[in-house]
């Protein structure tokens, strides 16, 4: 998302701010700014934020920082110094350019007599929802320091959970370019000296799947840009489409259902709907919030509208676990634990237990699927060799049956 670097006007006490924020345009900053009560006097974006796309991927906070960021900001304030010294504190330590021009712009609004929590908003794409409203409920309750340590614990454990993930998928992603980069070889390299034999043969009938791979190879080798482009039109269309709501849903619904990923993805929400919620709960955000947050914090349609339709029902007098009792995106543990939680008064306990039950099942999974995994891209790596394999030798040894080889050899 675009920075935007603006002066803006107090119109009661005529100071002048001078700051900058993340806004989707500088129409919606201008709103962002005459929402605090200020008056824009001039919004000007940041030149680096014109490289789009790419500046947000080479400025990305990592989730390191942001743990860092937050532990260091509990300790000063646990330690009493006030909230802004401790922002700079903070922000001379902060390495990452991005997270450290926030701290500045934070820093400023502080100061100005904005609340921590409203500071932290102006930058969504580094704070989350759930570290804003986690602050917020320790602004108002005078727990800032532990409502800080929460969000840092938070992040470590989605960080983890994240790292698994990738960690299960390379392997096939490695495999995946290993067999691409074979075939291509196979078709830019071998497949032509192959035709050249073929073609030596005058009257030689091949079978269609050579045909076919003679074809394919011709059309890789003089027209291989416009491979390149169907390529990039098609993965730019699958992208666009995946961001729109049908698209969403398919995917969402894929992750839920497809195997051997569906155990897997199904653990990691239910992990994060439990450890999210009780951090929530723990820091005294009302039950009806503590599902809104949860729901944005599951990026998946199907999960979130489950969560959803709990809240309404929890609107209506139910408890929140009879709410999910039964729900298809649902696994039955959690329930059952918010079950025992609400009768004992410890639900806080029950689903943070629920959470490390299923972030050491993520672990299991992991394991699992990547031995299940292996020898199934080696199989497929098999059989595409196999193909082009035969596609090429097959013919020749139904020339040398045929005789066309031998009385080739002897004219």
């Amino acid at each position: 998302m675009p920075i935007f670097s603006y002066s803006a006007k107090n119109p009661t006490t005529g100071k002048v701010t001078k700051s900058s924020m993340e806004a989707s345009s500088d129409q919606e900053a201008a709103k962002s700014i005459k929402a605090e009560g200020l008056v824009p006097l001039s919004i000007k974006a940041d030149r680096t934020s014109s490289l789009g796309f790419l500046t947000d991927i080479i400025n990305r906070v990592p989730a390191k920082e942001k743990v860092l960021f937050f532990r260091q900001l509990s300790t000063l304030i646990n330690a009493g110094l006030p909230l802004s010294q401790s922002l700079r504190n903070v922000a001379d330590q902060t390495k990452n350019k991005k997270l450290r021009a926030a701290v500045a712009s934070i820093i400023s609004n502080v100061e100005g007599g904005k609340t921590l929590s409203s500071s932290l908003g102006m930058f969504p794409d580094i704070f989350s929802q759930v570290a804003i409203n986690l602050v917020e409920a320790g602004e108002t309750s005078g727990t800032l320091d532990l409502a800080l340590e929460r969000i840092a614990n938070q992040l470590e454990k989605d960080a983890e959970v994240a790292s698994k993930i990738k960690g299960a998928m390379v392997y096939p992603i490695v495999i995946v370019t290993v067999m691409l980069g074979v075939v291509i070889f196979m078709m830019v390299k071998v497949v032509p000296d192959i035709k050249l034999l073929y073609t030596s043969f005058p009257g030689a009938t091949l079978p269609i799947e050579t045909r076919v791979l003679l074809a394919t190879s011709n059309f890789v080798i003089k027209k291989w840009f416009i491979v390149i482009v169907l390529v990039g039109i098609i993965g730019f269309a699958l992208s666009r489409w995946f961001k729109t709501a049908s698209g969403r849903s398919v995917l969402d619904s894929m992750k839920l259902n497809m195997p051997p990923f569906k155990t897997l993805f199904r653990m990691i929400y239910m992990a994060r709907f439990s450890r999210t919620s009780a951090t929530l709960i723990g820091a005294g955000v009302p039950l009806l919030s503590v599902l809104k947050i949860t729901g944005e914090n599951i990026v998946n349609v199907h999960v979130k509208y489950s969560i959803d339709r709990a809240a309404e029902k929890v609107k209506g007098g139910k408890s929140l676990g009879d709410s999910l009792q039964g729900d298809p995106n649902f696994l039955p543990l959690v329930p059952n634990m918010l079950k025992i939680g609400e009768a004992s008064g410890s639900v806080e306990a029950m689903l943070t237990k629920a959470a490390d039950y299923y972030e050491k099942e993520v672990d299991n999974i992991v394991a699992s699927i990547s031995s299940i995994i292996e020898p199934i891209m080696m199989v497929m790596l098999g059989i595409v060799a196999m193909i082009i394999v035969a596609a090429i030798l097959l013919p020749i040894y139904g020339l040398a049956g045929s005789g066309a080889i031998s009385s080739t050899g002897g004219q």
